[in-house]
């Protein structure tokens, strides 16, 4: 129920705030005849602006449910709307103030979104989304008549105004229908307005295992970009300025969204195109920008154009293993870099716009496809695994295939893995600053955008993801490298950088030398190639550095940069072969250096996902063979062994150090498993654990015979004082579930004595090493501080304490024990209290005797008295 009242919220989110700007732009254009706008360029432009953070909100968190036609329109307008808002505010601020000058600033876009949102409506109404189908259709029909209105004075704003109000009425039709389905309480729903039956219907669709539903919208993308510059060759815009910046920039922008989400849906391939392609669109936008501050056009490194058509067509031959059509529509990339290097100036000339006029209709071709199938029983063929089919035949390459195909080797990341990209953006960093540039003109030579956002964002972003996924070592590097390349890629070339500035930028990179000197060392026990990749960098930036003091020797600083271009091309590769086929391809090398330490084993600790039943069941073997393991609660992450094996908990009790002031716990899955010895436990202390728990709370309380009907044997020694033991029942389905399978458990905290509490299953092994048999990992724990510790020895004289106060407050334990005190009240007559449940319990006396209708006083472990 609580998933579908978010997913209707979502819904709802998107569908009323594309009304909101419907209506807004339909106020717009009512008013153009007018001599005053009702609404200024520039406010409409910051209106559209929030309205398009909203739709990409809404549709980001409703395709995290499951795969609908309302994420492809959702973005697709959320584009729009951002770029045609900053057009908006352009035009305001008198930025576009020549004749035509906002009517080439829109078309481009406006031709686009026509196509792209044309495409949706025709797959909603094939799929019977009849809402959707039309608020895509009437926002395509507006955009159509505001082109033609640019070119012809016969075609008046009302037309697109009426569009806009159509979507409205479509909007408030809606809005309507899911009030009444609410106040109805479910039984009264509209046509169209039913978001049960609609997700049920796309649960009946057959899926081919995992599907990236973000490749749509990152092909409409493609979309836009080349129709900038497609419509620039066919004539439909007179010149290529400032006012189509926004344009590129917005898909750029999105894109690098895209690529995130396909890392999100663990489709490596798409995910790396992606962050191609968002490199063209941020240099895109780059170049028109520099006519403003220079007359001429810049011109383009041939070398790294050529690099980077290598790449695309590395990645296209490894796209076909999943898809043929979309290996065959990567080539058209491939002759667009072709193209780009082959005209010095780009951009701007006739050759590469062909390519975008092809790449346009191919874009279209490949979005109605894929958006087709994600809906439709029936599917259009694309070649999916044809290729794939024929590699099946060969013994000397075996395809990678199954779940757990990304599944790191840490058991647990909501993302597939990026280094692809990283090592992708390394090589287009390094070969793009092979070209030197003229000092008295360093922005006349596109080198930032190759360098800044390559070398950059996308670099910072594959950091990110492989920090997410475990990998500590690989993310610093990345990370370290990115921030490297943005400095000295702005400083170096675009104009920041002169004699004046050399003393301080040297210091700057003696810094960096020294963290990268950190990170070769540590390579040397992670793989051969990651060493010479680290050292490599290494070379650069004492080319960086002999470069500030005016001491660069001729052509180190290209033999640099080559060699670490020519070392990530070899991680490029190794990388793309591992998320494809199994074995070792191109290895990565073992360590140069091999430690009999933590990480130095030839075999490494069992990492195994907790969202997994199969993988609970696999820990509770170990812990019933003996094992120790690392499992996730509902606090911080802990080391347990089975209680009824008594060499375990010792292991267990070794690999910790532990002190005697802090002893292990035990733990249980219900007061079920303390059932038999219940007489064992006065009445007050049972009801008190009967209300505190399941809860991260931990009872210490006093060691007696009960401790033998849990089959504790040897191991009670290592578990609590002589006195006492803290028992407690975790809330968390998993660690339950977990003692459930293999009986009560020995509980320690997963860090050596005295250190921090561990907070992800990556800290475990981190900590522990080869000591813990195999860690559940479930990712962040859901708490960083550690459960409370009551005192519970003297708790039937009416005294209770605290050794530690964790995420429970003192407040709350004593208002539950204040609670179950209230379930024994007095025998009118008698002048001694007597229990209620007196009967429950008939082998003990009520432990609270103060008086007649009198409480005793709780004693907290700071002294102080609390009167119940």
């Amino acid at each position: 129920m609580a998933v579908r009242k978010a997913e209707s919220l979502h819904y709802s989110i998107g569908l009323l705030g594309i009304s909101a700007g419907s209506l807004l732009l339909a106020v717009h254009f009512y008013s153009i005849p007018s001599a005053a706008p009702v609404v200024p360029s520039t406010a409409l432009g910051v209106l559209l602006l929030i309205l398009s953070s909203l739709l990409a909100y809404a549709g980001i968190r409703r395709s995290q449910r499951d795969a609908s036609l309302f994420l492809s329109l959702c973005l697709t307008i959320s584009v729009f709307w951002c770029g045609y808002g900053v057009v908006f505010i352009l035009e305001g601020q008198g930025v576009l103030n020549d004749t035509g000058d906002f009517r080439n600033a829109l078309v481009p876009g406006l031709v686009t979104f026509t196509l792209a949102l044309l495409i949706v409506a025709v797959v909603g109404f094939l799929s019977r989304e009849v809402i959707l189908a039309l608020i895509a259709s009437a926002v395509s029909l507006a955009s159509a008549h505001e082109v033609a209105m640019h070119y012809s004075t016969s075609f008046g704003s009302s037309a697109m105004a009426c569009n806009y109000m159509i979507v409205c009425l479509v909007g408030g039709y809606f809005a309507l229908g899911r009030i009444v389905y609410f106040l109805s309480k479910e039984k009264i729903a509209l046509p169209g307005t039913d978001l049960a039956k609609n997700k049920a219907h796309e649960q009946l669709q057959p899926t081919g295992g995992s599907v990236n539903h973000f490749a749509v919208f990152g092909v409409i993308l493609n979309l836009l970009s080349a129709s900038v510059f497609g419509c620039r060759l066919l004539g439909v815009t007179s010149k290529l300025f400032i006012g189509q910046v926004p344009w590129l920039w917005a898909a750029g922008v999105y894109q690098i969204g895209v690529c995130v989400l396909s890392y999100r849906a663990m489709d490596v391939l798409m995910a790396t195109f992606f962050g191609f392609t968002s490199i063209l669109k941020f240099t895109g936008g780059y170049c028109l920008l520099y006519p403003v501050w220079q007359t001429e056009e810049p011109s383009f490194p041939t070398a790294f154009l050529v690099v980077f058509s290598i790449l695309f067509a590395v990645l296209a031959l490894f796209l076909t293993l999943k898809s043929l059509a979309d290996g065959l529509y990567l080539l058209f990339y491939v002759a667009y870099c072709i193209a780009l290097a082959c005209r010095p100036k780009g951009f701007f000339e006739g050759g590469p716009q062909g390519v975008d006029v092809a790449i346009f209709v191919a874009s279209a071709l490949m979005a109605l496809i894929h958006l087709y199938n994600v809906k439709a029983s029936t599917k259009i063929p694309i070649g999916q695994g044809v290729v794939r089919a024929l590699l099946a035949r060969s013994s000397f390459l075996k395809l990678r295939e199954g779940a757990d195909l990304h599944t790191p080797y840490l058991g647990y990341s909501k993302y597939a893995d990026a280094e692809v990209l990283g090592y992708a953006c390394s090589v287009l960093a390094s070969f793009a600053i092979t070209m030197t540039g003229d000092p008295q003109a360093p922005l006349a030579t596109v080198v930032i955008p190759w360098v800044v956002v390559a070398g950059g964002i996308l670099k910072f972003l594959g950091g990110s993801v492989a920090f997410a996924r475990g990998k500590t070592l690989e993310s610093s590097a990345f990370i370290l490298y990115a921030v490297m390349w943005t400095i000295w890629g702005l400083a170096r070339y675009g104009g920041l950088y002169g004699t004046t500035r050399s003393f301080h930028t040297a210091v700057g990179i003696i810094a960096f030398m020294l963290f990268n000197g950190f990170i070769v060392f540590c390579t040397l026990f992670l793989n051969i190639t990651w060493f010479f990749y680290s050292l490599a960098f290494l070379l650069i930036a004492v080319s960086f550095l002999l470069d500030a003091v005016g001491a660069l020797p001729v052509g180190y600083d290209i033999a640099a940069t080559v060699i670490f271009g020519l070392v990530s091309f070899y991680c490029f590769l190794s990388a793309l072969c591992s998320s494809v086929f199994e074995g070792s391809c191109l290895p990565m090398g073992r360590p140069l250096v091999q430690l009999s330490g933590v990480g130095g084993g030839m075999t490494k600790c069992l990492h195994l996902p907790a969202r997994k039943a199969s993988s609970v069941k696999r820990i509770a073997d170990i812990l019933k063979s003996g094992g120790t393991c690392g499992i996730p609660t509902d606090t911080v992450y802990v080391l347990v062994a089975a209680c009824n094996r008594p060499d375990a908990v010792e292991k267990a009790h070794r690999s910790k150090r532990q002190a005697q002031e802090r002893p292990m716990s035990l733990w249980i899955s219900s007061l079920k498993q303390l059932e038999p010895a219940k007489h064992l436990f006065s009445p007050l202390l049972w009801d008190f654990m009967e209300a505190a728990w399941p809860s991260p709370i931990s009872l210490v309380i006093p060691r007696g015979a009960w401790v033998d009907f849990l089959g504790m044997k040897d191991s009670a020694k290592y578990v609590g004082t002589p006195q006492s033991i803290a028992i407690r029942i975790p809330d968390c389905s998993v660690t339950t579930h977990l003692i459930d399978l293999v009986g009560p458990i020995v509980v320690t905290s997963a860090n050596p004595t005295g250190e921090a509490d561990t907070t992800h299953h990556n800290q475990v092994y981190a900590k522990l090493g080869d000591k813990v048999d195999a860690v559940l990992c479930d990712g962040p724990s859901p708490e960083n501080i550690a459960s409370t510790v009551v005192d519970c020895t003297k708790i039937d004289s009416g005294n209770i304490g605290f050794f530690r106060v964790g995420i429970i407050p003192k407040s709350q334990v004593l208002q539950i024990l204040e609670q179950v005190q209230k379930k024994y009240s007095l025998v009118p007559g008698s002048g001694t209290g007597t229990p209620k449940s007196q009967e429950e319990h008939p082998n003990h006396s009520h432990a609270v005797r103060n008086g007649v209708g009198t409480a005793a006083p709780v004693h907290s472990a700071d002294g102080n008295h609390t009167r119940l």
